[in-house]
């Protein structure tokens, strides 16, 4: 497998990977699955200031990694949102670790201190969401620093989201 800076060619590779998160479960809160056009504009967008990478393995995109900014105010340069996806039949391979240590290492390189995650989350699990995201965050150190309840209504159903943080730099 290998990790690599993501290009607008990637873009139905990638829609192919996000459907089903935003057809099947409310990991995403979008309802509606963006358009091949859309995942351009986004890969252009991101990539003006932050990574976004992919893995592929015998040629075919398997997941996908990139950062945004946590907000758009100057105060917060040194933070960054993180979004890391991995196709629905590779899960456990291995491939989000390898995804996150690469995406780390290039944020530390352009100096962002702070990675977050914005992540769905419900107390007992269900066929929509399971508490996979909070693992895999908790894994590399990341706390969580944020509740919020009750704030987005998928499939009928009410979800919280919660915010982890993993300090990756010296604050001085």
């Amino acid at each position: 497998m290998i990790i690599r800076e993501a290009v607008v060619a990637d873009a139905k590779a990638i829609q192919a990977i996000y459907a089903p998160y935003v057809e099947q479960t409310a990991v995403t809160f979008e309802y509606n699955v963006p358009s091949e056009e859309e995942f351009r504009r986004r890969i252009e967008t991101v990539k003006q200031k932050y990574p976004w990478i992919v893995a592929e393995e015998d040629g075919k995109i398997v997941g996908y990694a990139y950062a945004s900014a946590f907000k758009p105010r100057d105060a917060y340069q040194w933070a960054v949102e993180t979004s890391i996806y991995v196709d629905g039949n590779m899960k456990r391979c291995g491939i989000g670790r390898q995804l996150h240590e690469a995406l780390e290492q290039q944020l530390k390189a352009q100096g962002i201190l702070n990675m977050n995650a914005c992540i769905s989350f419900i107390e007992t699990e269900d066929e929509y969401l399971t508490q996979d995201s909070v693992r895999f965050h908790e894994q590399f150190g990341y706390k969580k620093v944020a509740h919020f309840h009750l704030c987005g209504k998928k499939f009928g159903r009410w979800y919280d989201m919660i915010w982890m943080e993993k300090i990756i730099g010296e604050h001085k």
